[in-house]
């Protein structure tokens, strides 16, 4: 059987929505298994927040689940808009040019998006 294939969607920057994604991302770890997902979590407007290396109440869970083969990306639109510099990214982060771009190219190669 292929991996699944899940894409999810951050785009706000609040505390209770980055909970909400990162238990999103753990439970599809823990029910379908490590080895049968693949998961990107796309971030964009203030959903970068949740990838910031300072100040962040969700950088332990991007490290551990990096590790855990999550892929985490940053619209690099959104940090140009919000001036915020790439380098405020955990090292883990990889940019993108922008976060819609990447949700219409990953529904187009079929993963299944959820945008909590």
């Amino acid at each position: 059987m292929d991996k699944y294939r899940v894409v999810l969607h951050l785009d706000e920057g609040g505390k209770a929505k980055g909970d909400m994604v990162f238990r999103n991302i753990e439970n599809l770890l823990n029910d379908l298994g490590e080895d049968n997902v693949q998961i990107e979590l796309v971030t964009n407007g203030e959903g970068v927040i949740a990838l910031f290396k300072s100040l962040n109440w969700h950088g332990d869970q991007v490290t551990q689940l990096a590790a855990r083969g999550v892929r985490f990306v940053a619209c690099a639109q959104s940090l140009r808009q919000l001036g915020i510099a790439q380098d405020a990214l955990l090292d883990t982060v990889e940019m993108v040019p922008t976060g819609v771009g990447e949700l219409v190219r990953k529904q187009a190669e079929e993963w299944a998006y959820i945008r909590p």
